[in-house]
């Protein structure tokens, strides 16, 4: 039985936006504005002032969330671990018949659970090292990305660039961010649910 808002035709149009790299799929995880805004922001003038909200990937441009906290475009991996966590519900409801064409665009198509373990890779990509043999999280490091003594250190950032996956914010994060090591064990979520992996 499923009891959803998120009815299939629903989903079909939530996803095509979602999975679309030009606006949310980043190679990082699924970012918290689409690109899109980039070139096109909502702006509302109001009163004689104007308002806008435009994609800002990396730390935000005003102090109006507390400076360094950005909402409107970086990866932030709380986000990404419940949106993981609701399409293997979904996926254990609609089976491996339903698919949708993951990126948008593509013409390939996965399953829910598929989709969920493609945005898993992407999220483990900001940790592991990348074909350059480099560690995408520890991007604005400069020469310490590459120090024998400390590029195996990973720090847990609050959350990251949406483009490029550099780490941002607070380093120690490991309250939400840690819970990446939940998609680099064996079994990723279905075994585990993070409901009941979260201490109370």
């Amino acid at each position: 039985m499923l009891l959803s808002l998120l009815r299939r035709h629903r989903m079909k149009a939530l996803l095509a936006r979602m999975l679309d790299e030009t606006e949310l799929f980043s190679d990082h995880g699924i970012r918290s504005l689409s690109k899109a805004h980039a070139e096109h922001p909502f702006v509302l003038d109001w009163s004689g002032a104007r308002y806008s909200v435009d994609y800002e990937p990396a730390e935000s441009t005003t102090a109006t969330f507390g400076g360094n906290s950005n909402w409107r475009g970086p990866v932030w991996m709380p986000i990404n671990i419940l949106l993981i966590e609701a399409l293997d519900r979904f996926g254990t409801f609609y089976g491996d018949d339903t698919r949708f064409e993951c990126p948008t665009g593509s013409g390939r198509y996965l399953s829910l659970p598929e989709i969920a373990d493609e945005l898993s890779e992407r999220l483990c990509r900001l940790f592991l090292r990348g074909p350059d043999g480099r560690r995408p999280v520890l991007a604005s490091y400069g020469a310490l990305a590459d120090d024998p003594h400390v590029c195996d250190c990973i720090p847990f950032h609050e959350y990251f660039h949406g483009d490029t996956g550099a780490g941002l914010g607070a380093m120690h994060q490991t309250g939400w961010t840690g819970l990446v090591a939940l998609l680099l064990r064996p079994g990723r979520l279905t075994a585990l649910p993070i409901t009941r992996a979260i201490p109370s």
